[in-house]
């Protein structure tokens, strides 16, 4: 079968094509056929840490969806035909993280990711496909998707009548668009490209603030919703957006921390938080639990991802390329 390895070199030269053995299931797993595989920023650092001469020979990348090509015995919830998505945590199936469950993600330090043509994973790390969906949509939903949902819905309870911030227009901030506007809440963008505001007011956003223009989007923000401010955050960008994201949210708010788009850096400013009495919540994607009651959601309100391009597995290198340029709108697709 055909697979992408890490080696040493910078940047996607070290994404090397492979051609290896394929895996047979043992009890307990199940074999899927990767039809499709799509890319985060987090594929970006790890590519990165690649050219640092880490992960050598590491199969890349967090999501994917095919279909179960074989089971192994005791296996009786999957069957031949099924299609399926990998949970970003393997072993992250139900109830409340713990920090073993790190070393379980695909694509990372310690274990393969999916942009390889079959996997065998344990039946319990693995999900439904929505019906109404395609295998290349339900690619892009393990890590964007699943982290907007146990951020802003699972632990945030965003609902009807709340007002959500999202930083750009990327995987994570489109997904928790989606979500807002099928709920019922309003939503503020924030974005350099005005082309790129005018698609997310078609998906529902309210509020388009081009940060370029207006450099101080906090304030912005503030006028917008007459004061108040946010209830939630998608905070994405790390130490070039967080304080103002502190500035921007409402009382009893929540901050959901997920990204560092902008790096590593200097500490914001905590105390506006405890007079306001707001909350951060971190969140690293979800479990498996999290991904189903998602999907239940997707279909229930037949909603579709937003898919930027699609690359063929040839054209791996130029996908990560069109990820860094972060020219894309939605994600990031590789076709197997």
């Amino acid at each position: 079968m055909k697979a992408y390895h890490l080696h040493g070199d910078a940047g996607v030269g070290s994404l090397v094509r492979a051609d290896v053995t394929k895996p047979e299931p043992a009890k307990g797993e199940v074999r899927i056929r990767i039809e499709a595989a799509s890319l985060n920023y987090r594929d970006l650092l790890t590519l990165d840490s690649a050219g640092q001469g880490h992960l050598n020979g590491r199969v890349p990348l967090s999501d994917g969806a095919g279909v179960v090509d074989a089971v192994g015995s005791d296996v009786t919830q999957w069957h031949v035909g099924d299609r399926v998505a990998a949970s970003f945590f393997r072993d992250w199936i139900s109830g409340s993280f713990k920090s073993g469950y790190v070393a379980s993600a695909h694509g990372g330090r310690t274990l393969d990711g999916l942009l390889t043509e079959y996997i065998v994973l344990p039946a319990t790390a693995l999900v439904t496909v929505p019906e109404h969906l395609s295998v290349m949509e339900a690619a892009t939903l393990p890590c964007a998707a699943v982290t907007a949902w146990h951020g802003l819905v699972t632990r945030g309870g965003l609902r009807k009548g709340d007002t959500l911030l999202v930083q750009g227009t990327g995987g994570v901030a489109l997904f928790g668009l989606q979500f807002a506007v099928a709920l019922g809440a309003r939503v503020v963008v924030i974005s350099s490209s005005n082309a790129k505001l005018d698609r997310a007011k078609a998906l529902g956003a309210s509020i388009l603030i081009n940060y370029r223009d207006t450099p101080d989007w906090d304030v912005a923000v503030m006028k917008a919703t007459d004061g108040q401010g946010a209830s939630h955050i998608l905070e994405l960008g790390g130490p070039a957006t967080y304080d103002r994201s502190i500035r921007s949210v409402a009382s009893g708010g929540k901050i959901v921390q997920i990204g560092v788009l902008t790096g590593f850096g200097p500490k914001p400013d905590l105390a506006r938080l405890q007079w306001e009495n707001a909350d951060i919540i971190g969140v690293a994607v979800g479990s498996v639990e999290h991904f189903a009651a998602m999907n239940r959601f997707l279909a229930e309100h037949a909603i579709h991802p937003i898919v930027d391009s699609i690359y063929g597995f040839d054209d791996v290198p130029e996908a990560y390329t069109h990820l860094r340029a972060g020219s894309h709108f939605g994600k990031v697709v590789v076709k197997l």
